[in-house]
C-alpha cells in the first residue's frame, strides 16, 4: 500500500478498502469507514458554499468527538490548512493562535465557541461553525445545518505532498505560542511509519483518550483511518470506561501517557478487567519509570513500546519495534526514512560517539517546514542542513538506541502537555502584587512534573496564593496554571542579573 499524497485523500481511499467496517466508536455511536466519508464529504461542501477553500486555515476547537474527526477531513478535503488547537487554551490564548495564523474559519464545540465569538472582530475569521444542535448563538452558525444539506460525493482539491496541511501551535519559549507548520507528508508519513513500527493494521481495535488536537493523539487518529483499525476514542481519560471499553471491545491497542497508565495501575478494578485482547500498549509525552513499565507488562499481560516526538515532527521521532529489542528506559530508535543524531551542545555541526550526551537532533522529511511567521525562531531551531534542534539532552548506544537524560529547554512536563515557564512568567508577572517570578518544575507521582511558581512581591503587599492561581486561570489554560505558588525574598540570579531557573529547587521550603 503506497502512501497517499494528500490527508484529503485518507477517507476515500479507507471507504473504498473497509466500506462497512465500524472505524470510530464514540460516546456511544459507532461510525463506518464510508459514513464518515460521506460525513466529511458533506461538510467539505457546506464549508465550500460559506467561501472556505484551498489554502485557507480552519481552526478546529473541541474535545474529541465525531465532529471533530469528520471536520479534520473535510478541511483537508477542501485543500485548506488545519489549525487544531488544544481545547483547554483559554478564549485569550484562542484568539492569539487565530490572529497570528490569519484563520479564516473556526469549528468548535458550543461550550468552546460562544466565548470566543467576539473574536470574529477583531481577526480574520469570517465563520465560526459550532457542533451542537440548531438553536446556536447569534454569529455562528450550525455544523447540523451545513451536514444535511449536501448529498455525499466531493471531489477531493489536488495537492502535493510537500503542500502546508496544519498549523499546530506549541507553547511559547518566549511567551507567546509558535506554529509548527507541517506537510501533507509530515503527517501522512507519521502515521504510517508508527503503524510499520507497531504493526498497526486493520485487524487492530485501539482504545485511547488521547486527544485528537495533540499530535501523538492526532497520528493515532490517522494510522487508524489510513489502515482500517476501530478506533474507540474517548473524549476524556476516565479510568472505568477506559477499562470497560478494552473489555468490551477486546481492544488490541491501548496509547496514552504515562499518568493515565498510573491511574490505571491504581485503580481498584484493574484486575477485575479482562485485558486478554490486548497485544501491545504504547506510552509517550513524558519519561515513565522503567519500574513502572515493567509493572504495565505484567498487569496488562503485553508489551508496553514507549514512544517519543515533537510537534514539530508531526509526532513520533523514535520509538521501539514490536518485533524488536524493546529496552526500557529507552525512546526507541529513529522512525524510519528518518534520522536522529547527538550533537554537541557547543557545535551543532559535531556529532557525539556513541554514549556520550549532547543535544538530540532530526532530520527527514518528518521535520516542519518551520513556524509559521516566525523566521527568526525557525532559524534558531533548524540547522542550514535541515537538523531540527529537539532541546532534549541523550546520548544514543552504538545500536542506535536513544536514552534521553534531561531537558536543554525549561519545558515542563506535566500528564503529557508541555508548560513553558516564560509563559506562566509572563501572565504572573501580570498580577498587581508581584514583583518578580520564576517558574520551575516540581516532580509529582501521577503527572511527572507541576509547575511550581516562585513569587517575589512589592514592597507592602501581601501574599495571596489563592489569589494569584484564580488570576492564572482567567488567563492560562488549566494544565498550565501552577499548582503551587511560594512567596520568596530573592531569585537566585547570574551575575547579569539572569534569573537561574535550575537554581530554585533550593529555595522549596
Amino acid at each position: 500500500m503506497t502512501m497517499l499524497d494528500t490527508l484529503g485523500a485518507v477517507l476515500p481511499r479507507s471507504a473504498r478498502l473497509y466500506g462497512d467496517k465500524t472505524a470510530l466508536v464514540i460516546a456511544g455511536r459507532d461510525f463506518s469507514f464510508a459514513e464518515l466519508d460521506g460525513l466529511s464529504d458533506r461538510l467539505a461542501k457546506g464549508l465550500a458554499g460559506l467561501g472556505i477553500g484551498a489554502g485557507d486555515i480552519v481552526t478546529l476547537y473541541s474535545a474529541n468527538r465525531w465532529e471533530w474527526v469528520v471536520a479534520y477531513y473535510a478541511v483537508a478535503k477542501l485543500g485548506a490548512v488545519i489549525n487544531p488547537i488544544n481545547v483547554m487554551l483559554t478564549p485569550s490564548e484562542v484568539e492569539f493562535v487565530v490572529r497570528d495564523c490569519g484563520a479564516k474559519a473556526i469549528l468548535a464545540s458550543g461550550d468552546k465557541g460562544a466565548p470566543i465569538l467576539g473574536v470574529k472582530e477583531t481577526s480574520d475569521v469570517a465563520e465560526i461553525v459550532l457542533f451542537d444542535g440548531d438553536d446556536v448563538a447569534d454569529g455562528a452558525r450550525s455544523f447540523a445545518e451545513l451536514i444535511v444539506q449536501n448529498d455525499p460525493g466531493f471531489d477531493v482539491a489536488p495537492g502535493a505532498p510537500g503542500d502546508l496541511s496544519t498549523i499546530c501551535y506549541t507553547s511559547g519559549t518566549t511567551g507567546h505560542p509558535k506554529g509548527a507548520m507541517l506537510t501533507h507528508e509530515s503527517v501522512l508519513m507519521n502515521a504510517a511509519m508508527t503503524a510499520q513500527m507497531h504493526v498497526r493494521t486493520a485487524a487492530d481495535t485501539l482504545v485511547t483518550a488521547l486527544p485528537c488536537p495533540h499530535v501523538y493523539g492526532n497520528v493515532v487518529m490517522n494510522g487508524a483511518m489510513l489502515y482500517g483499525m476501530t478506533l474507540v476514542l474517548h473524549a476524556a481519560f476516565v479510568e472505568d470506561e477506559i477499562l470497560d471499553s478494552i473489555e468490551r471491545y477486546r481492544a488490541t491497542l491501548f496509547d496514552g501517557v504515562p499518568t493515565m497508565f498510573m491511574y490505571l495501575l491504581n485503580h481498584a478494578k484493574l484486575d477485575q478487567t479482562d485485558l486478554s485482547s490486548l497485544t501491545r500498549c504504547a506510552v509517550g509525552g513524558q519519561p515513565m519509570p522503567v519500574a513502572k513499565m515493567v509493572e504495565v507488562e505484567a498487569r496488562f499481560g503485553c508489551p508496553l513500546i514507549e514512544l517519543w516526538g515533537m510537534t514539530e515532527i508531526a509526532g513520533l521521532g523514535t520509538t521501539h519495534p514490536l518485533y524488536g529489542r524493546n529496552r526500557h528506559g529507552s525512546i526507541g530508535i529513529a522512525m524510519p526514512y528518518n534520522e536522529m543524531r547527538i550533537a554537541s551542545v557547543d557545535d551543532a555541526a559535531v556529532t557525539l560517539p556513541a554514549g556520550e550526551v549532547g543535544e538530540l537532533m532530526a532530520r527527514g522529511p518528518l521535520v516542519m517546514q518551520g513556524y509559521f511567521g516566525n523566521d527568526a525562531a525557525t532559524n534558531e531551531t533548524i540547522e542550514d542542513d535541515g537538523w531540527l534542534h529537539s532541546g532534549d539532552l541523550a546520548s544514543m548506544d552504538e545500536d542506535g538506541y536513544i536514552f534521553i537524560v534531561d531537558r536543554k529547554k525549561d519545558m515542563i512536563l506535566t500528564a503529557g502537555y508541555n508548560i513553558y515557564p516564560a509563559e506562566l512568567e509572563r501572565i504572573i508577572a501580570g498580577h498587581p502584587a508581584v514583583a518578580l517570578v520564576a517558574v520551575g518544575p516540581r516532580t509529582d507521582e501521577l503527572k511527572g512534573e507541576i509547575a511550581k511558581a516562585y513569587v517575589v512581591l512589592k514592597d507592602g503587599a501581601e501574599g495571596d496564593a489563592d489569589d494569584i492561581i484564580q488570576f492564572c486561570r482567567g488567563e492560562l489554560a488549566a494544565y498550565k496554571v501552577p499548582r503551587e505558588i511560594q512567596f520568596v525574598a530573592d531569585l537566585p540570579k547570574t551575575s547579569t542579573g539572569k534569573v537561574m531557573r535550575r537554581e530554585l529547587h533550593t529555595l522549596d521550603d
